[in-house]
């Protein structure tokens, strides 16, 4: 995507709402006012509008609040699948199988290695973690909804415990309710 400029008082032209002026701009969002559709607020990764005429900014360092910072990381760690470090597997589980044989001996069993199974633990606990922190921060949900929610999720991590045999550090372990 080509990258637009956002100073404010630039003119664009957006192919739905007309020809308007950039109000605001902020880390992530900016706002245009339209002639014919008043003040719309606009996301920078799907902006889509010609320039129309350019207003300059001289040595102008816009003010960063706590809270755009916290979207714009957000928005990183997300494009790019979060920070992930490497989960160690549990030595004795190096270069293993797990076979998976069915309870009719006529059909053949089925091996999955050890790693390959790990691994997609791994991705499931954090993209729960992911969703934890995505309920958290909901901007519409009630609290008490943030809590129903939140039930689900450490009754999942309660579910995954029988997989922490195959973790190598127990800060890695899988955490369900502690009551």
């Amino acid at each position: 995507m080509e990258e637009k400029n956002f100073n404010i008082g630039t003119r664009i032209e957006h192919p739905k709402y007309g020809i308007g002026v950039i109000s605001k701009n902020d880390t992530v969002t900016f706002k245009v006012i339209f002639i014919r559709g008043g003040e719309i607020e606009f996301s920078k990764l799907n902006a889509e509008f010609d320039v129309i005429d350019f207003q300059e900014m001289e040595n102008q360092i816009p003010k960063v609040s706590l809270k755009e910072m916290e979207i714009v990381l957000k928005t990183i760690l997300d494009k790019y699948n979060g920070l992930q470090y490497k989960v160690p597997l549990g030595k004795k589980w190096e270069g293993g199988t797990i076979i998976l044989q069915p309870g009719n001996r006529d059909l053949k069993p089925k091996e999955i290695p050890v790693d390959a199974f790990f691994h997609k633990i791994v991705m499931m606990r954090d993209r729960l973690r992911v969703l934890e922190q995505n309920i958290n921060s909901h901007p519409v949900l009630t609290d008490e909804e943030k809590l129903n929610l939140q039930q689900y999720i450490t009754r999942c991590y309660g579910t995954m415990t029988t997989f922490n045999i195959l973790f190598d550090d127990k800060e890695d372990f899988f955490i369900g309710n502690k009551s």
